[in-house]
């Protein structure tokens, strides 16, 4: 098995240019045009590398209409991360994308000192390349979702298919759906959930709702299945914000069952993490233009919890 590189390994530093079109902050504005998440716009910001008809810029500065704003990405550092022979199952692969299955306990990539045992340590070790973006630690890496959380992401294998995947994304045509065990029973049978969502001010390690500063937060949800004391919840994400749909779940006042931050402390299921599964991703593929859809079942330990719901409703229905 090759091992991966990133597709940029080689790359001579480039100065891409763009015209605002409306009046907009300079880290909004590029992380759209540019296909990069705002922690690395804030970066090249932060490093002189955006310039404004010519001016160096901030993160937060507002262009106005017209302002030809020039990018000058510097080559990406070698990748830190090292191949590895992990499993992970890879749903559908060609030469442009990945789309793969990630297990619960899995990070997404390198952070905090972590540099193995990732999807990213997996997918250099079982991909020929990687798009280099996203820099040394992050390669191929367009979306996350979180470590305990399972199922569907995509992967970029070259720096095109990046951009028009992180475009997709922000423009919501990127579809991404996941389903979760709440606690409790929801009434709606389907609603919408638009909040700010930021660091808690109590503490800094979750997310939290917040009345005022934040990012917006949009996800929709439909209500599947009820049981006696919870409900199976399938979510459509409008934006992607750390921890989005734990932290909404909460705000609704049914917090995904399993969840060791943001659900109930007394949990009655012995889990390792969240009943929450990406079990279906939409995608316009990069080169061809072909919409494309992708579904991973859910997990045993998830199929069996509901297994045991189902038997208690049955039996609450019989009493």
């Amino acid at each position: 098995m090759r091992s991966a590189t990133a597709e940029t390994g080689t790359r001579e530093k480039r100065m891409d240019e763009y015209r605002v079109g409306a009046p907009c902050r300079a880290d909004v504005f590029v992380s759209g045009a540019a296909g990069l998440t705002r922690s690395a716009v804030k970066k090249l910001a932060e490093g002189g590398h955006i310039f404004a008809d010519g001016v160096p810029v901030k993160a937060g500065q507002m262009l106005k209409a017209g302002t030809v704003v020039a990018v000058d990405i510097p080559p990406p550092v070698p990748i830190a991360a090292q191949p590895e022979d992990i499993p992970v199952e890879i749903v559908y692969e060609d030469e442009d994308i990945a789309v793969v299955n990630k297990p619960q306990g899995m990070t997404v990539h390198a952070g905090a000192g972590r540099t193995e045992g990732t999807l990213v340590n997996a997918l250099l070790y079982r991909l020929r390349a990687l798009s280099g973006i996203n820099g040394a630690i992050r390669p191929g890496i367009v979306h996350r979702i979180d470590k305990d959380t399972s199922g569907l992401l995509v992967v970029a294998k070259n720096d095109a298919a990046h951009l028009s995947l992180a475009a997709q994304i922000a423009e919501k045509s990127c579809k991404r759906e996941y389903l979760a065990l709440l606690e409790g029973v929801l009434k709606e049978d389907r609603g919408h959930i638009s909040t700010l969502i930021g660091r808690d001010p109590k503490d800094r390690l979750k997310m939290a709702v917040l009345p005022a500063g934040g990012r917006r937060a949009e996800t929709d949800f439909f209500v599947e299945e009820r049981f006696a004391a919870n409900t199976l919840v399938r979510f459509s994400l409008g934006t992607g914000r750390t921890h989005q749909i734990r932290v909404h779940a909460k705000y609704l006042g049914h917090p995904v069952v399993g969840d060791p931050v943001y659900g109930y402390k007394k949990q009655r299921f012995a889990l390792e993490g969240q009943l929450l599964h990406a079990f279906r991703l939409t995608l316009t593929h990069p080169k061809t233009g072909e919409r494309m859809t992708f579904a991973a079942p859910l997990p045993a330990y998830f199929q069996r919890v509901l297994e045991i719901v189902r038997r208690e409703r049955e039996s609450h229905a019989h009493t």
